[in-house]
C-alpha cells in the first residue's frame, strides 16, 4: 500500500475550487469552518499539493501587536496551518496526523502581508512516527521573517 495516492478531501476540494481566486477564498473558508482558529489570519491557500502547500495572509490590524507588525502568533497560526494540510494532502489514507511540537525562530520583524511556505521533498511516509515539517514565513520581498519546525506524529488511521 506504500504507493496509494493520499485520500485528502482537503485536496479533492483544492481540486474542484483552486483554479480561481473565488474558489481559493472558498477553499481555505471550508478548511477554517473544520479549524475555527486559523480563521483569525483570514488565509488564502495558493498552492497545494503533496509535499508543497503555500498560505498568504494579510497584514491588517486584527493580526497586528503594539509595535504595529505582525503578531509572532499569527505567524504561528500561518505556520501550523501550511505545515498541517501540507501533511494532510501528502500523507496516504490509511494514517492521520497530529502536531506533537514546534519550534519556532523569529528571524525579522514581519510588516508586510505574508506567505507560510511548507516543503517536504519525501512525502512517502509508510509507518507511523514522528516527521518535521519545515515551513518558512515569507514577507513580499521574499525575506524569511520566521520559520516553523512543527512536529506531526503520524499513527495508523482507526478502521
Amino acid at each position: 500500500m506504500a504507493d496509494e495516492a493520499p485520500k485528502s478531501p482537503t485536496l479533492k476540494l483544492w481540486n474542484l475550487l483552486g483554479g480561481h481566486a473565488a474558489g481559493r477564498w472558498l477553499h481555505a473558508r471550508a478548511v477554517c469552518f473544520i479549524a475555527p482558529y486559523f480563521s483569525s489570519i483570514k488565509p488564502v491557500f495558493t498552492v497545494l499539493e503533496p509535499g508543497h502547500t503555500e498560505v498568504v495572509f494579510r497584514n491588517r490590524r486584527a493580526v497586528r501587536n503594539h509595535i504595529k507588525s505582525v503578531h509572532a502568533i499569527a505567524m504561528c497560526n500561518a505556520a501550523e496551518l501550511a505545515g498541517g494540510v501540507c501533511m494532510d494532502v501528502s500523507l496516504r489514507g490509511d494514517f492521520r496526523w497530529i502536531p506533537v511540537g514546534m519550534e519556532v525562530k523569529y528571524l525579522k520583524i514581519a510588516r508586510t502581508d505574508l506567505t507560510a511556505i511548507c516543503r517536504v521533498e519525501a512525502y512517502d511516509w509508510d509507518e507511523p512516527g514522528d516527521v518535521v515539517m519545515p515551513v518558512g514565513v515569507f514577507d513580499t520581498e521574499g525575506v524569511e521573517v520566521f520559520h516553523a519546525d512543527i512536529t506531526m506524529r503520524i499513527s495508523p488511521r482507526k478502521p
